[in-house]
């Protein structure tokens, strides 16, 4: 790791130190690379594995949405981790589908829901990861080969 020294505004540096009184960081500089890491997750190489947190809001009332949206997932399956809906009023709902993929194909699933009518707060987080195949062994059963999903820093 190497040291850089840099200059901030007052303000800017303000807001900083509000910022890690929110997030819970314990310096200025976890502070910082945590923001850094953020801003440049959206330069992500299109072919880069990871894992996309996808939120948004939707209007069930509005073009079938409720049954549409969860057929989308069930579409890729291979892709689809999880997801989860809660009910806001009558008619609207929040949702959060964790997809993993190829940066491309988690992203194209991402500006697809978001651009329907009736979906609303669209929001990607994408999180860089690498698929590690690793041979061990679980309590006394014999040793058997499997992937790992590895969290890396940056795409």
């Amino acid at each position: 790791m190497q040291r850089i020294t840099i200059a901030i505004e007052d303000d800017l540096l303000a807001e900083l130190d509000r910022t890690m009184q929110r997030s819970g960081a314990t310096n200025r500089s976890e502070a910082i690379r945590d923001l850094l890491r953020r801003s440049l997750a959206r330069e992500a190489p299109q072919e880069a594995d990871c894992v996309g947190v996808v939120s948004y809001t939707l209007d069930l009332s509005s073009r079938d949405l409720g049954r549409r949206v969860p057929q989308t997932r069930h579409a890729r399956h291979d892709q689809a981790v999880a997801a989860m809906s809660v009910p806001l009023d009558h008619t609207n709902a929040m949702e959060v589908t964790v997809m993993r993929g190829k940066v491309a194909d988690v992203e194209d699933y991402a500006q697809g829901l978001f651009s329907e009518r009736g979906i609303r707060h669209g929001h990607l987080s994408l999180v860089p990861v690498e698929d590690v195949h690793e041979v061990h062994q679980h309590g006394a059963g014999a040793p058997h080969g499997h992937s790992h999903l590895t969290i890396k820093d940056t795409f």
